[in-house]
Parts: structure tokens; C-alpha cells; sequence
């Protein structure tokens, strides 16, 4: 079916959730007047209907294809990259020093949910170049930016995260790549690297010019674990004496990994210096690859966590269109019994209903989060630490909401979901591996519960859900669930419950805290516009989603020792 970009909704959440006309008034962000708002909503939601969503089903049929080191993609998509970049889409809130347009983050999020909802494998292209744009921008040498950001930043080069290998999934300190120091010869201070890569999205392609690629290696004699690791520029070609493209480095695409969902993605196997002449340059300083990597891993996180978002609205729009045009039985309390769309039954119309109030409440959780990342970038600590605390949040709730509305999308089609023909199952299928890369969900948890839960000795968490409840005295079961959630936040904080105790209670709480904030800012729409039909997604949202994550609480407290009663041994059977 076709797809059509919720600019209202999305215009709406920049508005009143990230608050983005109070940014505009910081100098910084004085470019960012209503109308530039409206345009580049509007502008990214006509070029995401007419490039990129037609190809979604393509790329999901036909995918990526690699024969002898090389990857192409379906026909059609180099011409919509070239559109992506020359409208320039990338730079939204890039540096303007390296071309950006220096607008907030914010503005940047819309065009990446926008992107993401027409064709969310395609939109990991620009996705992974964000993050290494983050990095050099933090974290290179001043040569480096001008080398290598104002490309990425085009869009005309693309860029990667280069972090999991065979051996060393989540546990990054684990990797084995190796860089060792030139001293002599063209290459003097660079260094040669080698290793294997995998699972690295968009790792070989034929759109951009360039891929560079941020790869985590070891340096000769660096401690063991995540203190150890350093950070390289590793690009696919060499750079000429202009700056430009010239002679390939020593990498290798061993091959693609063929996978459940998001096929029109390459995720690549690449090996670095299989004849000992792979070039790269560090990054900051030896061993500080891990402050580098965290940089890239936050923007990612976030905009995984807008990935959720992007397939819930894809697959809410195609239920939609199905339930509005399938007729199937007559409703059971009509004395008519015409048979009658299936939108009119009770049970499918909960459904879709549970589908939109998830997908509007993520979303207001997404520009709520995004705000506050512009709120620290102007220097606001206190937003810069509620927006690193919302981060784990956005990331895990959002996309477990997007398998859950696309399942629900599925269960609406019936036998038609289950088969390829409709396209509901790609949505399922595509949004099933957001809970498990940049960090796994139940990763995100535990950060929450181990690290963010700290801030302030609990102090960022308790004012944020303050804050909740005293907005939200009004609306009862956001409010207990707030309460609830900052009881068990302090029992997590106070030294009663155990490291054990927090990281079994922490998909729970997780899910808890995001569905308070979520549902709080769902609120705030409502109340902002009056609108009948925001009204009545929030009042579903609060008096099914909010009791369903208030009943999690037991879960978030019941310790560890439950989840190790039985032994491993009895565990296996």
C-alpha cells in the first residue's frame, strides 16, 4: 500500500514535546523559525512517498546481492541516494564549520523517522553516518574534520561503526583487531590494521564515492578488556593529495549475511589487511577508542530507538488500509447482520487502537528525548543528563512497541499477515532485529538500572517522575504508575536490593519508566491541541498500556533469586 508521512503528528511532537519553538530562541538554533519547521517536515514526508517508500518492497524482495567482494542493491535506489544527497537531507544538524546547516537535533530526528517509516533498511545508510559524524566531530583532529566531515556530512561519502567481531559481540573489550604503529615510509603515523569485522550494516555498497569506516582495534601492549581499545579512520579508499578518492586500502568484503528482515541492508563481514597494507588513522588518543565509541553508540541508540517508531507507523497505516477495506461479518450487537468492514468490530478496533497509541506515545517519547539532547548541546546540564537518561528508555520501550504494533499488524491480516504477498509480515520481520543491535534491549536495561539510576544518587530518575506526578495529578494511572516507579527506583538505589536484584528487575522497570514518560507526554498533546481524536488515543493509552506496565512492577522486585532457584543444570533439563 502506499505510504504517507505523519507531518502533523510529527510536527506536533517537535512542537510541544521537544519544545522546539523555545530552542529557536537560543542564538544557536535562531534558524529554526516555524516555518523552516514545516518545510523540512513537509519537504522529507514528499521526497520519503515519492523515492524512498516505493522501493521498500523491492529491497525486501530482491535485497542485497554480493559476488566477489562486491555489493549492489536493487535498481532504483542509487538514484534516491543521489536525491537524498543532493537535497541535502544529511546535513540537517551537522556542523555549518563543515556544511552543515547546524538546525537542532531535532529537526534531524523527523527527517530520519520519516526516512525510516518509508524504507527502515535503507535508512541504516544515513543512520550509521550520523554516528561517525558524532565521532570526528568530538572526537578527531582538526585535519581529520576537514578531511573527512564535510563528505560524510554531503552525504556524497558514507560512513560505519566497525565494533563486533566473531568472538566479541556485546563484550566489546573481547576484540582481537589490531593496529600496529607505521614509523617509516609513506604512511609514517598512521597504522596497519587487522582483523575481522561483522555484522557491520552498509559495511560495502556502490552509492557513495567513499565508506569510511570507524573500526575498534588494539594498539601493541594495550591493557586488556574496554581500557585497551582504540579507535581508527579505515576508509575504503585512500585519499589523494586533493582529498579525494584514489587507491583502494587493503579491506575486503568476506560476505553478507542473509537474514530475517531489513534485506535490502548489507550487513558485511569485512576483513582489514589480508596482505598487510591496511591503512588507518587514530582517532584522539591509544586506548581511548571507548569514550569514541560511546559517542557514536548514543546517536545510534537513539535513532534504533526511532526505529521502533518508523515500522510501527508502517505497519499501523497498512492495518488500517486493510481493516478499512476488508469486510468479514456482521457486527455482533447490530441487528443488521450485513456483513461489515472489520474495523468495526470491538476486538480489531483494539487493536488499532493499541497500535496508534503506541506508535503516537513513542514518538512523543522520541521528541521529548531529542529536545532535551538540544537543550545539553546549548549547555543545559540538567537536560543533558535527563536526555542521557532517557536514551536506554527510547532505545528498548521504543522498539519493543515497534515488534508489538507490528505484530499486532500481522494478527489484524489474519492468514493474509502470514503470507509474504500483503507485505505486513516484512514490517514484523524488519523490526525485529532493532531490539537487538547498538546494544541489546536487555543491555539498555541494565545500563539504566546500574549506571543512569546513579545520576545524582538517583536524584535525575526521582525528578523526572516528580515531575510526572505532579503534572499528571489529573490522570490517575499515569500517576500511580510514576509513584510505583519511583518506589522502585529508590529500593533499587538505596543498597536493599543487589546487583543481582536490579539487573533481573530491569526489562521491567525499564518498560515501566518509559511508559510513564510516554504516556506524560502523550498528555501534553492532548491538552496542547484538544483535539477529540488525541484525546482518545491518549485516554487508551492511559487506562490499557499504563495498567499493563504498573502490573510489571512485581517483576521489577522479585530478585534475583527467583530467576536462579533452579541451578543451570535443572535449568537445561
Amino acid at each position: 500500500m502506499t505510504f504517507a508521512a505523519p507531518t502533523a503528528d510529527q510536527i506536533l511532537a517537535m512542537t510541544v514535546n521537544a519544545g522546539i519553538a523555545e530552542l529557536a530562541q537560543a542564538e544557536r538554533f535562531a534558524a529554526a523559525t516555524p516555518d523552516v519547521v514545516s518545510a523540512i517536515a513537509e519537504g522529507i514526508g514528499a521526497f520519503a512517498e515519492g523515492e524512498w517508500a516505493p522501493l521498500n518492497r523491492i529491497g525486501d524482495t530482491q535485497g542485497a546481492k554480493w559476488n566477489d567482494g562486491k555489493v549492489s542493491v536493487p535498481a532504483g535506489y542509487a538514484e534516491a541516494y543521489q536525491g537524498f544527497v543532493e537535497q541535502g537531507w544529511s546535513s540537517i544538524a551537522a556542523p555549518e564549520a563543515f556544511g552543515g546547516q547546524g538546525l537542532p537535533f531535532t529537526l534531524a530526528t523527523c527527517v530520519l523517522e520519516t526516512l525510516g517509516a518509508a524504507n527502515m533498511g535503507f535508512t541504516l545508510l544515513p543512520i550509521l553516518s550520523v554516528g561517525a559524524i558524532e565521532a570526528l566531530d568530538h572526537h578527531g583532529s582538526e585535519a581529520q574534520k576537514a578531511a573527512y566531515l564535510p563528505k560524510l556530512i554531503s552525504g556524497e561519502w558514507s560512513g560505519t561503526m566497525n565494533l563486533t567481531e566473531p568472538q566479541a559481540g556485546s563484550d566489546v573489550g573481547a576484540l582481537r583487531s589490531t593496529a600496529t604503529p607505521i614509523t617509516e615510509g609513506p604512511h609514517a603515523g598512521k597504522y596497519r590494521i587487522a582483523g575481522t569485522k561483522i555484522y557491520i550494516t552498509w559495511g560495502q555498497h556502490d552509492l557513495a564515492k567513499n565508506i569510511i569506516h570507524l573500526v575498534l582495534a588494539r594498539t601493541p601492549g594495550a591493557p586488556e578488556g574496554s581500557r585497551g581499545i582504540s579507535l581508527f579512520i579505515v576508509p575504503k579508499y585512500h585519499l589523494d593529495a586533493d582529498g579525494n578518492p584514489g587507491a583502494p586500502n587493503d579491506i575486503r568484503c568476506v560476505s553478507i549475511e542473509h537474514k530475517l528482515g531489513i534485506n535490502v541492508s548489507p550487513t558485511c563481514v569485512l576483513s582489514y589487511g589480508d596482505n598487510g597494507e591496511c591503512i588507518g588513522e587514530l582517532v584522539g588518543h591509544e586506548n581511548g577508542g571507548l569514550r569514541a565509541m560511546f559517542t557514536m553508540m548514543n546517536s545510534a541508540r537513539i535513532n534504533v530507538g526511532s526505529q521502533g517508531v518508523q515500522i510501527a507507523e508502517r505497519a499501523l497505516q497498512q492495518a488500517l488500509g486493510y481493516a478499512r477495506d476488508r469486510v468479514q461479518s456482521a457486527r455482533a450487537s447490530s441487528a443488521d447482520k450485513t456483513p461489515v468492514p472489520i474495523i468495526e468490530h470491538p476486538d480489531v478496533r483494539r487493536m488499532l487502537l493499541k497500535m496508534r497509541a503506541l506508535t503516537e506515545g513513542t514518538r512523543a517519547l522520541l521528541y521529548y528525548t531529542a529536545g532535551q539532547v538540544d537543550r545539553g548541546t546549548l549547555g543545559n546540564h540538567a537536560a543533558q543528563q535527563r536526555a542521557e537518561l532517557l536514551v536506554p528508555l527510547l532505545k528498548a520501550w521504543g522498539t519493543d512497541s515497534g515488534i508489538e504494533v507490528a505484530s499486532l499488524g500481522v494478527q489484524i491480516h489474519g492468514g493474509m499477515g502470514f503470507v509474504e504477498e500483503t507485505g505486513a509480515a516484512q514490517h514484523y520481520r524488519d523490526a525485529r532485529i532493532a531490539p537487538i543491535y547498538e546494544g541489546t534491549n536487555g543491555i539498555q536495561a541494565a545500563d539504566f538500572v546500574t549506571r543512569k539510576l546513579g545520576y545524582d544518587n538517583g536524584g535525575v530518575l526521582q525528578a523526572l517522575l516528580a515531575e510526572i506526578i505532579a503534572e499528571m495529578d489529573d490522570v490517575p494511572e499515569i500517576t500511580a504508575l510514576a509513584k510505583d516507579a519511583a518506589a522502585i527506583g529508590n529500593w533499587m538505589a538505596s543498597g536493599d536490593a543487589s546487583l543481582d536484584d536490579k539487573l533481573a528487575g530491569s526489562v521491567p522497570f525499564t518498560t515501566m519508566v518509559a511508559v510513564a514518560v510516554a504516556g506524560w507526554q502523550l498528555a501534553r498533546q492532548a491538552r496542547a491541541t484538544g483535539d477529540a481524536a488525541k484525546t482518545a488515543v491518549t485516554k487508551f493509552f492511559n487506562r490499557t498500556i499504563a495498567p499493563e506496565a504498573r502490573g510489571l512492577g512485581a517483576a521489577a522486585m522479585a530478585g534475583a533469586g527467583l530467576v536462579y532457584e533452579l541451578d543451570t543444570a535443572a535449568l537445561l533439563g
